[in-house]
């Protein structure tokens, strides 16, 4: 889970630590997670791409070693997640944010994996972050994301009793635990806490997630000079119902 942070209450992790810690929370692996398996059919289809929120860049490693050839290029703005991004060469990486891309029509697919697109929280910010997108995609070039269904209400379960439970490069076991602090507006704010075996407090953050309903989606994203290629209730292509958890949304430039 990933979200805009706002603000740091504990830090004794270092930030390399945190991002090291996210790749053990969150493995790329598109043979056991659909989510990765639609993604990485639509990167390996693609002769450019462009991964909006890269994160430690997993994905687009991922791809170079099973194959792709292309200009592939990855944007975070979080500087320790690039560190370990750039473990990998052959692959652009860039330090920076999507509402101001340094690429002008280059791309012919550009992706935000992990619910990233949430960590978009004002409707100014997604304005922005869809029209740096957009700047960079080719025209006709598409744009993939996913959005939690706010109807889900998946934050529900983001407390403490479904914690989960990693064990670090140390070798020692590390407890992540969730626990929301408000919701209004569509708006999730949370806190991230990681604590050791002792109880003690390694890392803890306040994040905030926006949750938009798909009416307010798409209206966000025609505004923004894409057109609704499809968009699906979940992994498999299924539509998008009232039981569904997912947003799942393909974008063309126009």
């Amino acid at each position: 889970m990933r979200g805009r942070v706002i603000g740091d209450a504990a830090a004794v992790h270092s930030d390399l630590d945190v991002a090291a810690l996210y790749d053990l929370l969150n493995p790329w692996d598109p043979e056991r997670h659909p989510a990765d398996a639609f993604h990485h059919r639509l990167v390996m289809a693609a002769g450019s791409v462009l991964d909006v929120g890269c994160g430690t860049g997993a994905m687009l490693h991922h791809a170079r070693d099973a194959g792709h050839r292309g200009h592939l290029a990855g944007i975070d703005p979080d500087a320790a997640s690039l560190a370990r991004a750039r473990r990998r060469d052959g692959i652009e990486w860039v330090l920076g944010e999507a509402a101001a891309m340094p690429w002008e029509q280059e791309f012919e697919l550009a992706v935000m994996t992990g619910h990233a697109f949430q960590c978009l929280v004002a409707d100014g910010e997604i304005r922005a972050g869809l029209a740096g997108v957009r700047a960079a995609l080719r025209e006709g070039g598409r744009f993939a994301f996913e959005t939690r269904h706010p109807q889900a209400r998946t934050w529900a379960d983001w407390t403490p009793a479904h914690a989960a439970e990693v064990v670090d490069a140390a070798g020692q076991a590390l407890r992540v635990a969730h626990e929301v602090e408000s919701v209004a507006d569509g708006v999730v704010t949370f806190t991230e806490t990681v604590t050791d075996p002792s109880g003690a407090v390694r890392h803890r953050d306040r994040q905030a997630l926006r949750f938009l309903s798909p009416e307010a989606l798409n209206t966000l994203v025609r505004q923004a000079g894409f057109d609704i290629e499809a968009q699906d209730g979940d992994w498999g292509g299924g539509p998008l119902t009232s039981e569904s958890r997912e947003i799942v949304t393909v974008a063309r430039r126009r």
